[in-house]
């Protein structure tokens, strides 16, 4: 089929393959840029939030953590409702309310309202990922375009995890921090009125009805565990982490067994039999555990340690986000060429290298080491990214796009639960164990194990002398746990480059047109 004809496909599901698939390209990855925004632009208001509505230490978790918590556990739900009930309105529905919600997040009035809408967000942020990904499947039906479809969805999503601390650093400083989210506005209207006209709709002919008990236990089993895990991480082996844990892995075993049985299922386990689609998932999931937590404490080494402004931070993150755009690109082409295995596994190692040169960080480190490690660490995953979700894809037939995406997402959240808790676990145990210098009184010490930003803000209140040597001993403390937690980080990314190597034997990525 030549690039540029129109014409509908053979299936019954009326998928236009037409000319204006990277125009509706553009609008799907609009989605995606907003929701990884969104994801991240918060750490960055968080202090002025604070100021203004006055949180609870935990209240403050719920509200950077509710939204995440609540995509993880919707995700399949919702990959699946897209396969019934079609992908394009539930993309354009959820688009629509995750504008509405947004401004309800912005003049949120109290930390309870916050919570609420922040959750609320998240229920409209579930709708938008995997609905964007099995469009992409159903758009794009030369493998070859595909690949290149799916490395800008990637990028993209890359792209906005790095942008959105430089979004935000600009705002907060012209802006009040409501502003971050009233910017998804405009984002979203455009969105909604270009992907009336141009995105075709598609949907699983014989997907059979939602089934509610299997949607109550995906979110029960997911979020169960993922608040186990934080909380763990945080708290240290608690009995709420305990009970959280064991209700969720009871939801999730009975959510299994109920797709088992039932004749149309929320989601086929079948397709976990299919080597490729369970290496890649697994790919997706430790990739992201090795580098999630890191990134999210590399943030506060660039502004704590090194005493970078927020805007300043988030610009000397984006060479990861420009190392993930340009291979994401080309990882199709690549895979095509050598082999599926040797790109995947070829990226992971690459990232785990880069992890592994931070291990030899310090306060004076200059910007080099660090920018070219996170070049090295973008440009790894957009290669493993954009294959492994090529392999997810193709491993399925069109109509179960939607489930299929839904797992490589679910398996992208839970990575970044587990990274950040396992990961920050390890660079938190080794910041509380600084000694405080002598004479800094016990409250203020006990603030200053709390976290860097708590040290930073306690020793403005005591004396210069004093301060500084409160300061530089969490800092100290802070880049040993950060060195540790890389090298934890690079054991991960390369156990699962050599794991991949082996379970993606015989992988490729297909060639021919579908119709």
């Amino acid at each position: 089929m030549t690039t540029g004809t129109a014409q509908r496909t053979s299936g019954t599901d009326n998928t236009v393959y037409r000319p204006g698939r990277w125009l509706a390209l553009a609008v799907l990855v609009l989605a995606v840029l907003l929701v990884a925004v969104d994801a991240t632009v918060l750490g960055l208001a968080t202090p002025f939030l604070s100021e203004d509505l006055e949180p609870s230490g935990n209240q403050l978790l719920w509200i950077g953590d509710v939204y995440s918590f609540v995509i993880a556990g919707l995700l399949v739900s919702m990959g699946s409702l897209g396969d019934r009930i079609g992908r394009k309105k539930l993309l354009l529905t959820g688009a629509t309310a995750f504008g509405a919600i947004s401004v309800l997040n912005a003049y949120a009035g109290t930390p309870e309202m916050m919570i609420f809408a922040r959750a609320l967000l998240g229920v409209a942020g579930a709708t938008l990922m995997p609905a964007t990904l099995a469009l992409i499947r159903n758009i794009f039906h030369d493998p070859r375009e595909r690949s290149i479809a799916i490395g800008i969805w990637g990028a993209m999503a890359s792209a906005g995890a790095a942008v959105g601390p430089v979004v935000g650093g600009f705002l907060l400083e012209h802006f009040w921090w409501g502003s971050v989210f009233l910017i998804n506005l405009p984002v979203m209207a455009v969105l909604v009125l270009v992907g009336i006209k141009l995105l075709p709709e598609s949907r699983n002919p014989v997907a059979g009805p939602w089934d509610l008990a299997s949607v109550a236990l995906s979110l029960i089993g997911i979020v169960g565990v993922v608040y186990a895990i934080k909380e763990a991480a945080s708290e240290g082996p608690t009995w709420a982490a305990g009970a959280a844990l064991l209700i969720g892995a009871g939801a999730l075993h009975g959510f299994v067994r109920r797709q088992l049985s039932l004749p149309a299922p929320l989601l086929d386990m079948r397709l976990f039999r299919h080597r490729g689609f369970s290496a890649a998932v697994l790919a997706d999931l430790l990739t992201i555990l090795g580098l999630s937590g890191l990134v999210f404490f590399l943030s506060q080494f660039l502004q704590l340690v090194q005493g970078r402004q927020p805007l300043e931070a988030g610009l000397a993150e984006l060479p990861a986000a420009i190392g993930a755009v340009v291979t994401g690109l080309i990882a199709g082409r690549f895979a095509r060429r050598f082999s599926v295995r040797s790109v995947v596994a070829g990226g992971l190692g690459a990232v785990g290298l880069a992890l592994a040169v931070l291990t030899v960080i310090g306060q004076s480190t200059g910007y080099p080491v660090l920018g070219a490690a996170l070049l090295v660490v973008g440009a790894g995953a957009g290669f493993s990214f954009t294959v492994t979700a090529d392999v997810i894809l193709s491993a399925v037939p069109k109509e179960q796009a939607g489930a299929a995406s839904a797992v490589s997402e679910t398996a992208y959240e839970l990575g970044a639960a587990l990274g950040i808790a396992l990961l920050g676990s390890i660079v938190t145990g080794v910041y509380r164990g600084f000694t405080v210098p002598a004479g800094v009184p016990s409250d203020a010490a006990s603030a200053a194990h709390e976290s860097l930003g708590g040290a930073v803000e306690t020793a403005a209140s005591l004396p210069h002398e004093q301060g500084a040597a409160l300061v530089g001993a969490a800092q100290d403390a802070f880049v040993e746990g950060l060195r540790l937690a890389s090298g934890v980080g690079a054991a991960v990314l390369v156990a699962t480059a050599v794991a991949a190597w082996f379970l993606l034997r015989g992988q490729k990525l297909s060639d021919g047109v579908e119709h």
